[in-house]
């Protein structure tokens, strides 16, 4: 074209959680079973919607006030509900204004970063959630800058890393924190918040945390909110949804509370654009929003919730107990939301190893994919196992990150399909290593 129409953080928008469907879509034209482990979508993995959930729709969608739209930031009565149980916690005291729906937190994720005037930073973990770090990445049209998740401690931030970097990197305004967190499944103890809450009071920066899946913690953990433990003077920005508890992906509908949003005259004019940015689409779709309350006050949700809460759990120590005792391989239990994240020893992974493919097609395919310069030694592996067993997970490296390993998600339902996904994910990393 004539003059350069590319954004300069284009480069920067990859989400291989997704891209890596069209590997899987390829192979499976080609004969092979996929088992598709990569997206965290508990619909796509057979979970079913109870009746008295999907009666509560029915009933909304009969409501001629779900066709029209709501007011810019959401319906006003399921906001006061939300500030409600905010502020019932005890920490931040919020109103229904300091609330604003989103179709979905991508929409949410969107907005936060780039508003940002592209010098503003804000670091993000490392391995970081692909929508964050991209996002943010491409708002400065520049790579992610990052604080260490660490490995060898439960994934917990490692603070010290953390504080260098905003020491030394002025251009950095904010903090994303992720609690309980994708790709690790970590849950951070509450005094992990408080120190990061106190890193950001130093150095007079704003926090970002997403916390959709606050309420699915297990294995003895508690997930703290951010409006525990924020105070009244650091100004934060808490991403919360209902398409992983309730669960309802499709629904697109997540919200921002903003906390010591007055604070700061520049914090409280960069919150005041996302809601006219929001403004400019009107608004967020109306029916999730007048759904949420009458879903999460139902007499039988916490028992819904809690069942699938207890299958997870017992999922993370099926998962724990097969992996961890691999040579060569680093894994924590899953503590939150339905992820873990599985890291190989530095150097262990080559661009010689392989595992056997029976179908020649399917084996050509692989070989081609994995051929090319600049393929991670993760990547490569998932493309193999993907060829050789039909198991999709996601390369580590795709999350921000120089850890080369693998996300899988804990959502198949059926625990012996369950079991030998994990064992034959073990044996297939026994042969890969082994290979070279």
């Amino acid at each position: 074209m004539r003059t350069d129409i590319l954004h300069i953080g284009a480069g920067e928008l990859t989400y291989e959680i997704r891209n890596i469907v069209n590997v899987g879509n390829q192979l499976q034209a080609l004969g092979v079973k996929v088992n598709w482990e990569n997206i965290g979508d508990p619909i796509a993995k057979g979970e079913q919607i109870p009746t008295w959930m999907k009666d509560i729709v029915a009933a909304a969608a009969c409501d001629n006030a779900s066709y029209g739209y709501s007011p810019t930031r959401g319906v006003l009565a399921t906001r006061q509900f939300l500030a409600e149980q905010t502020n019932a916690l005890g920490g931040a005291q919020i109103t229904a204004e300091d609330i604003l729906f989103f179709n979905g937190l991508g929409d949410a994720i969107s907005k936060v970063f780039g508003l940002l005037k592209p010098t503003a930073r804000v670091v993000v973990p490392t391995p970081s959630y692909s929508t964050h770090s991209s996002a943010e990445a491409a708002h400065a049209g520049d790579r992610p800058l990052t604080y260490i998740l660490d490995p060898n401690h439960n994934w917990y931030p490692d603070l010290d890393d953390l504080e260098n970097n905003i020491k030394y990197n002025p251009a950095i305004a904010g903090i994303l924190v992720i609690n309980p967190d994708n790709p690790t499944g970590a849950v951070y103890p509450e005094r992990i918040l408080r120190a990061i809450v106190d890193i950001a009071e130093r150095y007079d920066l704003f926090i970002v945390c997403d916390e959709v899946y606050q309420n699915m913690v297990y294995n003895g953990t508690k997930a703290v909110p951010l409006a525990t433990v924020i105070g009244t003077r650091v100004p934060a920005l808490c991403m919360r949804g209902m398409s992983k508890e309730m669960p309802w992906p499709g629904g697109r509908c997540g919200w921002i509370e903003v906390y010591n949003g007055h604070n700061d005259p520049m914090f409280e004019k960069y919150t005041k654009s996302i809601l006219n940015a929001k403004m400019m689409e009107v608004c967020s779709t109306t029916l999730p929003q007048l759904v949420l309350p009458k879903v999460v006050t139902h007499p039988e949700y916490p028992k819904y919730l809690n069942e699938r809460i207890r299958r997870y759990e017992r999922y993370s120590n099926i998962a724990y107990n097969i992996l961890k005792e691999l040579k060569g391989v680093l894994v924590n239990r899953t503590n939150g939301a339905f992820y873990m994240s599985v890291v190989f020893e530095h150097g262990l992974l080559n661009h010689k190893q392989s595992l056997p493919i029976v179908k020649d097609e399917v084996r050509t395919t692989v070989e081609k994919m994995v051929s090319g310069s600049g393929v991670e030694p993760d990547k490569r592996f998932v493309y193999y196992l993907l060829g050789s067993t039909g198991i999709c997970v996601v390369p580590l490296s795709s999350f921000a990150t120089t850890l080369q390993g693998f996300r899988i998600t804990l959502l198949e339902r059926d625990e012996e399909t369950f079991t030998r996904i994990f064992n034959t994910i073990a044996d297939s990393i026994r042969l890969y290593v082994a290979s070279a």
